[in-house]
Order: C-alpha cells, then sequence, then structure tokens
C-alpha cells in the first residue's frame, strides 16, 4: 500500500478500509513508515474524524500490535478499570483490592500522571521498596497468589498506542474522541480483559470538560468494546472539584488506606462503591448494585480488603509497614494550613488549577522524564455547596519549601469561589452507559 493514498484519503474526509488501517499500523509499529507521515495522517483523523467502525479498526489494530496478555490460566474471567483521569483520583488503590477481597482476581496495568491529573504508578511509588515493573510470568504467579496485581504496562502490550501517543502529544493531536478511545481500549483488549467499567470524568479537572464531550467518548468506547466481544460499562463521573481531600502521590496513599480502614472521605468512599460495584457484578459477584455495595462494605469494614492491598504492597517488595503506619511517609519540611479570608457557600472548586499547582509543587511532570517529589501537594477537605465562616480552614499546602508554599496557597485561593447564597452540592454521578 501506498502511505501518501491514505492520508489522501483521509485528508478528504474519505473512509479508510479495515485493510488499510490495519497495514498502517503494522508498518508503523516496525518503523517503516516516518513520523512525519504518521503525523499526516493523525492530523487527517483529527479534523476529519473516523466512524465507529473505523475505530473499532484501530483499536483492534493496536491491540494487535505486540503480545496480547491471556490471564485464563490463572482465572476463568478477568475484569478490568479505566479512569480517564482527574484531580485527586485514587480510586484504583481502593477499589483493586476490595473487589479482590471480595473473590474477584484483578490484574491491572496503570500509567503514570498526565497533564495535572496523577498516576496510579507514580501514587504507588511513594511507598519506599515497591516496584511495578513485573515479567508477564511474575504478573500471572502473582495474580495466581494473592488475586491482585498492579504493575506498569510492558513495552510490548499496545506498542502502536505508545508510538501514536507520543506522535498526538507533540502534535496538537490529543483531544479527538476516536483517538483517545482507540488509545484506552487498545490497552484494556491488549490486557486481557473479559469486562471494563471506564470511570469517564467530566469536568473542569478532567480532559472532558462538557457531558456531551464526555459521554460521546463513553458511548464509543461502549460500543467497542461490544463490537471487539467485551461487557462494558461507562460511568460519567464528575470532576468538577478534587475527588476526596488529598491530591499528591504519598497524600493520596495515606488517604486510600485510611478509606480502606473505614475512614476517609464520603464521596471517595461512594464513588469507589460505584465502579467496584459494576466490576462485581460484570463478574457475576453480585446480582444487583445494591448487593455489592453490601459486599464491598463488608470486605472494608473486616479489614479483608486491606490486607490485599497490604499483601500486593508486599508481593512487589513495598514497605508493608507503611500500610499499618501511614504517618511514617515522608513528610516536606513546609507543612501550612490555608484559612479563609471570606465568608459564604462554595460555589465552585476549580480542580484544573488545584491539580497543576501540585504539578508546579513537585507533584508531577512539566517535561518528559522529570523526577517526581512524592511528599508535596495538597488536603483540601471543603466541597461545593459547604458553608465557610471567617478562618476556617480551607486546605493544607505540603511544600519543599516556603516560596512554593506560598505560591500555592495563592494558588489554592484564586480556585475556590464563594457565594452569599446557599449552592446545591455536585452530582457524583451524571449517567451510567452500558
Amino acid at each position: 500500500m501506498a502511505m501518501i493514498e491514505i492520508i489522501e484519503k483521509k485528508r478528504d474526509g474519505g473512509e479508510l478500509s479495515t485493510g488499510q488501517i490495519d497495514w498502517f499500523v503494522q508498518a508503523y509499529t516496525a518503523g517503516e513508515i516516518p513520523d512525519y507521515q504518521a503525523a499526516a495522517l493523525i492530523m487527517a483523523i483529527y479534523l476529519r474524524g473516523m466512524n465507529q467502525r473505523e475505530t473499532v479498526d484501530l483499536t483492534m489494530a493496536m491491540a494487535k500490535s505486540g503480545d496480547q496478555l491471556d490471564l485464563h490460566d490463572v482465572t476463568p474471567f478477568i475484569v478490568d478499570k479505566h479512569s480517564s483521569g482527574g484531580v485527586g483520583d485514587k480510586t484504583s488503590l481502593i477499589v483493586l483490592p476490595a473487589v479482590a477481597a471480595c473473590g474477584v482476581p484483578v490484574g491491572k496495568m496503570s500509567g503514570r500522571c498526565l497533564g495535572s491529573s496523577g498516576g496510579t504508578l507514580d501514587k504507588m511509588e511513594s511507598i519506599p521498596g515497591w516496584t511495578p515493573n513485573l515479567t508477564i510470568e511474575r504478573f500471572k504467579e502473582q495474580l495466581a497468589s494473592i488475586g491482585l496485581v498492579l504493575s506498569g504496562q510492558t513495552a510490548c502490550l499496545a506498542p502502536a498506542d505508545g508510538k501514536l501517543y507520543a506522535l498526538r502529544d507533540v502534535t496538537g493531536t490529543i483531544g479527538n474522541s476516536s483517538l483517545i478511545a482507540a488509545s484506552i481500549m487498545s490497552k484494556k483488549l491488549a490486557s486481557g480483559a473479559d469486562a471494563i467499567v471506564l470511570d469517564v470524568k467530566v469536568g473542569n479537572g478532567a480532559f472532558m470538560s462538557t457531558l456531551d464531550e464526555a459521554r460521546d467518548l463513553a458511548k464509543l468506547m461502549v460500543g467497542i468494546g461490544k463490537d471487539a466481544g467485551r461487557q462494558t460499562v461507562a460511568l460519567l463521573a464528575d470532576m468538577n472539584q478534587p475527588l476526596g481531600f488529598a491530591i499528591g502521590n504519598s497524600l493520596e496513599v495515606k488517604e486510600a488506606i485510611d478509606t480502606l480502614k473505614g475512614h476517609g472521605p464520603a464521596d471517595l468512599w461512594t464513588h469507589c462503591l460505584d465502579i467496584a460495584g459494576h466490576m462485581l457484578l460484570l463478574a457475576g459477584k453480585a446480582q444487583t448494585l445494591g448487593e455489592a455495595r453490601t459486599l464491598l462494605t463488608e470486605v472494608r469494614d473486616d479489614g479483608r480488603a486491606l490486607a490485599k492491598f497490604k499483601a500486593m504492597v508486599t508481593y512487589q517488595g513495598g514497605d508493608a509497614r507503611l500500610v499499618d503506619n501511614p504517618e511514617e511517609f515522608r513528610q516536606p519540611q513546609n507543612i501550612e494550613p490555608v484559612y479563609s479570608d471570606l465568608s459564604g457557600y462554595i460555589a465552585s472548586i476549580d480542580a484544573g488549577a488545584i491539580g497543576w499547582s501540585c504539578v508546579r509543587l513537585g507533584a508531577g511532570r512539566q517535561i518528559k522524564g522529570e523526577s517526581i517529589d512524592h511528599s508535596v501537594g495538597m488536603v483540601i477537605p471543603v466541597k461545593v455547596g459547604d458553608r465557610l465562616a471567617l478562618g476556617d480552614l480551607l486546605g493544607t499546602i505540603y511544600a519543599k519549601d516556603q516560596d512554593s508554599g506560598a505560591q500555592a496557597n495563592k494558588e489554592l485561593r484564586a480556585a475556590i469561589t464563594l457565594s452569599d447564597s446557599p449552592i446545591s452540592p455536585l452530582p457524583h454521578l451524571y449517567d451510567t452507559l452500558t
């Protein structure tokens, strides 16, 4: 095939055939197509779009571009979850051990921070010694032994996605629903999932800022899952304020541990119940969402969920003493409370601004490969609709020095808007798509 003909066809609004898409993905992965031609095609797709069939073909071709993990020799049914990213989203750290404690093995490959959204692997690496770098053999061994694995994506799993994502990141072509859906779903399909729960965030702290955008993306991914023979459910979840209270790597791990111990923010546990509940439904472990929530609450309250988390930490080389004594996590030098200088009702919290503020503190990366400070971040124990009085606590800044802490103090204050009139709390979920 001629790459120039494929570029011109999509440039002019044409529909690419299955054969053309398969050839492009295979040839580009093999290094037979230069980046400048791949970038031209990706830009044409970004501008002209793809239909459902093209998007499914792209997803399947990317999923088949490398190894495809088969875990059925370990467990007969594989259920996975994926979040589109959000500020303070430590859901996987709670959901995975809770689902595993209910008797449903979970082997998940996660990623690192992207933009203002924190990465699950970065958070877990705040536990000294813990590693996400597992061979496929070690992955399966741990899954069979304790029913829970949280690892990084192998280089051989959907390599086309790795190459195309890096290209999109520097060519202004991130925000296309077909490209986003293919990226997410190719990794899920390659990792062997039989059923997938998608946690699609919407709001000022998410990649999809409007409900219509998020719903379109969710419908597309659910359709891909269905066409690929996978049971798929998508939940549209609010991200117009941080999830839970903590933002920052070790701070979020501590909050996850606290939640597994039966404490923690109410909105975080409610969200985890919904995500984990749908995973149990898809796995046939519960018949109703209410029954699933009851099972999940039981394994939290009797300590089984926390025990699964601790076992996962131990198996992957982490210092499990921190699970029992989270106060021993490393703390930064400058910890300062922030108090309200006004009174009123919280009308809005700019989660995106708070996420970027934490990145500047050192909790995330501003350039590729940059090291992060696992100890810095914020804890913000207020929500939209709360009534604040003058002098009430807005949050606590965890910074490496006074200067960065002072800047974060200003940014936190600027991210919170007050109203003289009462404000309704934000909804937790907007919709569930099956």
